[in-house]
């Protein structure tokens, strides 16, 4: 269903690098959100008022609030398809994530409303009136909102959108509201005991924990995530495929928008060979990865000395040093520069970002194993936090 609805309504719709294409989903996904989610709500609040059910009434606010949830994820769409500008060079694509976090405040003030009426309703209950009509809104509710849970999936994991990835969670959970609120239908109709109060309390808090969720999803690529671990392996291992080039270090990546990433990374080359050679090298990789990859890479250049058996096997020596206090930590950009009274060893350390030692403590030790292969050796240590460990 949702693939014949893709190819019907999105064109070129297999396109999905290409920033415009990703806007037509978004576009195409909100208005689906909309036009579902209103018609819920109309049917939903005309069953509450009429048979005085605050919790299908607070469930029909719920599909309202969903509805504008869509509102704004649709302009949010439409402004971060906005190409570059003067004033935003990287373009306008992380305001999906803005959107989503004006959604999520709209969702957590809406659902600390609906608490406070399901207290009411608790403090002074009201009959509520149950009929037949009222249990097949509910049942015909929980089948669309299944159905929007996994549209909203496919086309979040499709187009990797955070904000279609939340709204799907959130149908998700609107149908544990739902499907709550029809069992204690039930329970009251065979009991007597009137739990319409508690359900509009359960789905209000369904509601606030939905908001919750949605400010962390959306704030986090708005502070600025880690890439995954498969993404930096990725970067990694194509590299390092290039012949020439001995090792990278100190990867940075950047997104602005799931379209939008740019990194920047150190290649390790031989000192040796023509820095026109290594420097064509460099180029290439970069081209590469815009084409293949999309991602807007900088390379700097390091030279590695390579010819030098003295500097090498110190080196070793060292690396040996660093693989023994721990597996997970890395050393490179190692150079040696000799002295009469003594020599400095100037190299970076790479550790993850949760090493159990600090960056002084890290330093102290290995300059004191260093030592005790020369006195005359001393050691310049920057210490670098790397994505994932061992990558040096």
């Amino acid at each position: 269903m949702t693939n014949f609805l893709m190819k019907l309504f999105i064109k070129d719709y297999k396109n999905i690098g290409n920033f415009r294409v990703r806007e037509r989903y978004g576009t195409f996904a909100s208005v689906v959100g909309i036009v579902s989610n209103i018609i819920l709500f109309i049917i939903k609040i005309i069953v509450g008022i009429l048979f005085n059910s605050i919790a299908i009434t607070a469930d029909a606010i719920n599909n309202l609030t969903d509805s504008s949830s869509s509102v704004i994820t649709l302009i949010g769409f439409k402004i971060s398809g906005k190409p570059a500008d003067e004033e935003h060079p990287y373009g306008h694509a992380r305001m999906e994530y803005i959107s989503g976090l004006i959604v999520a405040f709209i969702i957590l003030v809406l659902g600390f409303q609906l608490v406070i009426s399901s207290i009411n309703k608790i403090v002074k209950p009201e009959d509520t009136l149950f009929r037949m009509i009222s249990i097949w809104v509910l049942v015909i509710s929980i089948f669309i909102k299944l159905w929007q849970s996994l549209f909203y999936r496919k086309i979040g994991k499709k187009i990797k959108s955070t904000t279609l990835l939340a709204t799907s969670i959130d149908s998700r959970n609107d149908i544990l509201s739902t499907s709550s609120i029809l069992i204690a239908i039930f329970i009251t109709k065979l009991t007597g005991f009137n739990l319409d109060g508690y359900m509009g309390a359960i789905v209000a808090i369904f509601i606030l924990i939905s908001g919750i969720k949605l400010v962390k999803d959306t704030i986090n690529p708005l502070l600025g995530t880690a890439p995954s671990k498969e993404f930096v392996e990725n970067i990694y291992k194509k590299i390092l495929s290039y012949d020439g080039i001995l090792g990278l270090h100190d990867l940075t990546v950047h997104n602005y928008g799931e379209t939008k990433c740019f990194a920047s990374v150190h290649c390790e080359v031989p000192a040796e060979q023509d820095i026109m050679v290594s420097h064509d090298i460099i180029d290439n990789i970069e081209r590469d990865f815009l084409k293949d990859k999309g991602i807007h890479l900088v390379i700097h250049l390091d030279p590695i000395i390579t010819n030098d058996k003295k500097t090498n096997t110190l080196k070793k020596q060292v690396e040996a040093i660093c693989e023994q206090l721990s597996p997970g930590i890395s050393m490179h950009d190692f150079r040696v520069v000799w002295g009469m009274s003594h020599s400095n060893l100037i190299f970076d350390v790479v550790t993850p970002f949760d090493f159990d030692l600090n960056d002084e403590e890290l330093i102290s030790i290995i300059c004191e194993k260093i030592y005790d292969i020369n006195p005359n050796f001393y050691a310049v240590i920057t210490i670098d936090h790397d994505y994932v460990p061992n990558n040096g």
